[in-house]
């Protein structure tokens, strides 16, 4: 299976130091903003939000994890014994009156970020969601616009996108590959 390198790891991180200024921007009051990571990668790209915001606001912005293998709507739909994955949320502030940005690594058909916000709900209510995604791959399926974007991939459907992080997979990269013939189904 080939891979395609689409974003080296000092694009990659140009790319979050833009989003972060872009955040920064787009909300000039830091004390009412929160960052919450969706997890696995979505998390790992907020923390390193979350400290380029630090260092160019000066605030001290509140960062959170969510896990959203339950609030997934294909949850069911797995063979037995493969079910989610399932990692601890932390969200220990208050959401009301904040502005979140969720953080994901991609955004494909628009039902994790869904699940997400759903998932989000269930911890309070915040004035304003907004969306930044290290990748946008289109294929939309729900009506879902990031806020901030890294990098538009245009893909196939066939494609895969994969994103690795330092800390998960020793490597900051992105890659686009040819789904194997058993995923193609999902």
């Amino acid at each position: 299976m080939s891979e395609k390198v689409v974003l080296e790891r000092d694009y990659l991180r140009r790319t979050l130091r833009r989003i972060a200024h872009e955040i920064a921007e787009k909300n000039p009051a830091p004390d009412g903003l929160a960052i919450v990571g969706i997890h696995t990668r979505g998390a790992l790209l907020a923390r390193r939000l979350h400290t380029l915001l630090g260092e160019l606001t000066g605030a001290e912005v509140p960062i959170g994890e969510i896990d959203i293998s339950f609030y997934r709507d294909d949850v069911g739909a797995k063979a037995p014994g493969e079910g989610p994955v399932v990692h601890a949320s932390q969200i220990d502030f208050d959401l009301a009156g904040r502005t979140v940005v969720l953080v994901d690594d991609v955004l494909f058909t628009g039902r994790t970020v869904r699940a997400a916000i759903e998932a989000l709900f269930d911890y309070g209510r915040p004035q304003r969601v907004q969306l930044a995604v290290l990748c946008d791959r289109g294929h939309r399926e729900l009506p879902i616009r990031p806020d901030y974007v890294g990098k538009n991939l245009p893909t196939a459907r066939e494609e895969r996108v994969n994103v690795r992080l330092e800390e998960s997979d020793g490597v900051d990269e992105v890659t686009i590959s040819e789904l194997r013939t058993a995923e193609v189904g999902l």
